[in-house]
């Protein structure tokens, strides 16, 4: 391991006079006590001893990995040190997007680094014991969607694709654009529910409406999506227009809860991280109530191996109130009803190239980005879409994509060669 620089044990921040005043005020440490050390040495072994270089507010660097170290980490006070050990999985966050930690090194590559370190026990408790996410009621669901959705679509359109798709894009080669994959991916949805001319579909969570007029441009199908952010409700109407669509494509700015009639299929990507799972039963009384006999579902969203708290940084600060489930947390929404889960696939590795994309397009725009908010705002986004990379990279989070229908209905593909072809 590296050798330390030796340095007097004591020197705690201190309460200094303000000349002519006779008040004080808080001076940060410039050295670093024998308590620091053993403070960043303890975080270090709980988190696995990543290989990560820590640089200390006096110069001081600390490594105790046995590998070269892919980045360094510079905390610039104690104050910081202390949050880390406290909360890790919100304060880390916290001081790179305030500017009190910095990061040497690719940002992606140093992420991947922690998420792959095994952690100690107890950091695991520290994950579970986040904060509660903020309410899905009706009223608490459109606030929480409006936080982020509602930021501007001249900022989404910074760093999407040109149909400004805002979820997982499937490559069919790895040379493959954004663009081309993201309608790949339209592409894959609709093979997967089986859409034929004529048929009425139900969407729940539209976002820009590029699904949406997809469906009905390539598959002749009449679609009703429902979608409580304003800002994007607007964007698709205009959008349908300009495309002579319509009358073929009802863009409904309300809850999903608030769905009705019967449709052929039902379509969901990219919703269900906002639905809470104390509300899967009631979406699928609500799929149950919509699709007939023969109808058939699709619900693409984020999730996770097994239960656990959306990290509380990202809840606090981009998805207040998302949660992403594992896949037995989802069986809420069929078991009860008697639903045939049909396919479920993993795409992952996918969401961490579209992220790569968003990534790398976010940052030829970040000066523009600056201006229109701040350079905080920058960070937070910076490090949200880079954590987000080597979530999905490292196996934290998935991406399943779950077909159902009714257990009677046995109109479906022998294989699933169709899917690829």
């Amino acid at each position: 391991m590296p050798s330390e620089t030796r340095i007097p044990l004591f020197n705690a921040d201190a309460m200094s006079p303000v000349a002519g005043t006779g008040k004080r005020t808080y001076v940060p440490a410039t050295r670093v006590s024998f308590a620091d050390r053993w403070l960043l040495h303890t975080l270090l072994r709980a988190l696995g001893d990543p290989a990560i270089r820590f640089v200390l507010w006096n110069g001081e660097s600390v490594y105790t990995a046995a590998t070269e170290p892919v980045g360094t980490l510079r905390i610039k006070d104690r104050r910081t040190l202390r949050r880390l050990t406290y909360r890790p999985e919100l304060e880390f966050g916290e001081a790179y997007t305030d500017g009190r930690l910095q990061v040497d090194g690719d940002l992606v590559r140093v992420l991947e680094t922690a998420f792959r370190a095994p952690v100690h026990p107890w950091v695991e408790r520290l994950l579970v014991r986040a904060r509660r996410p903020r309410a899905n009621t009706l009223g608490g669901s459109r606030d929480n969607i409006h936080h982020h959705y509602d930021l501007g679509n001249e900022f989404y359109r910074l760093w999407l694709d040109e149909r400004m798709v805002y979820t997982c894009a499937y490559f069919p080669t790895p040379s493959a654009s954004l663009e081309e994959a993201q309608v790949a991916k339209m592409e894959l949805v609709c093979r997967k529910v089986g859409l034929q001319p004529g048929q009425r579909v139900v969407e729940a969570g539209c976002g820009w409406g590029a699904l949406a007029l997809h469906m009905a441009r390539q598959h002749g199908v009449a679609v009703r999506a429902f979608n409580i952010s304003h800002e994007q409700i607007t964007y698709a109407r205009e959008q349908a227009r300009q495309l002579g669509l319509s009358d073929r494509v009802e863009f409904v700015e309300d809850d999903y809860r608030n769905v009705s009639g019967q449709y052929d299929a039902f379509v969901s990507v990219g919703m269900l991280e906002h639905v809470g799972v104390e509300h899967y039963r009631e979406l699928g009384r609500i799929i149950d109530r919509c699709l007939p006999a023969h109808g058939r579902g699709f619900i693409h969203t984020i999730g996770r191996n097994r239960p656990l708290r959306l990290n509380a940084w990202l809840e606090k600060h981009i998805f207040p109130g998302a949660y992403v489930p594992a896949l037995r947390e989802m069986m809420t929404i069929f078991e009860p009803y008697g639903f045939s889960v049909l396919d479920v696939e993993n795409l992952r590795l996918h969401y961490a190239e579209t992220l790569r994309h968003w990534l790398a397009r976010f940052e030829r725009s970040a000066d523009r980005v600056a201006t229109m908010f701040d350079e905080r705002f920058v960070r937070v986004w910076r490090f949200y879409l880079s954590g987000s990379i080597a979530a999905f990279s490292t196996g934290s989070l998935q991406l399943f994509q779950v077909s159902f229908a009714r257990p009677q209905h046995n109109e479906i593909s022998w294989t699933r060669a169709h899917l690829y072809q």
